[in-house]
């Protein structure tokens, strides 16, 4: 049983996933600490810097607050952190691995077929094995 889960611990995508969980953190403190001290600022320059206004208060507990600023600043860091990942990471692999497929010489896939398209074949062997032609229709025809 310690073998299995010793196999399970070093396989590369364990590992590899440990790594981006703890890069992604280190990423994301540097994500808010750009958007707390760039990004808001700049919003807050177009407005008001007090924020109260973009939430309210379902009850008089203060715990009951809605804050929409949080929520946009939240989004706003998703976005930055999709786009770096996007454009700093998996463009960039997807780019090597299209280079090396034509480096060693790996055909793509051929595209699949319509349904249209299989059923045209389906019904061109339907035909062949009746002894028929098809029509203009596509009736089997004798």
């Amino acid at each position: 049983m310690l073998q299995g889960f010793k196999d399970f611990i070093m396989r590369g995508n364990v590992i590899d996933l440990a790594v981006g969980v703890i890069i992604g953190g280190a990423f994301t403190a540097i994500v808010t600490a750009l958007t707390d001290s760039l990004i808001q600022p700049i919003i807050n320059s177009f407005g008001s810097a007090d924020m109260a206004g973009l939430g309210f208060q379902i009850t008089d507990n203060e715990s009951t607050f809605i804050d929409f600023g949080a929520i946009i600043t939240a989004a706003i860091n998703f976005l930055i952190i999709a786009g770096v990942v996007y454009f700093f990471i998996v463009a960039p692999i997807n780019k090597l691995n299209e280079m090396n497929k034509r480096r060693l010489g790996v055909e793509e896939e051929a595209p699949t077929p319509t349904s249209e398209e299989l059923l045209a074949e389906i019904r061109d062997l339907m035909a062949g094995q009746a002894g028929g032609t098809t029509g203009p229709a596509g009736d089997i025809t004798k």
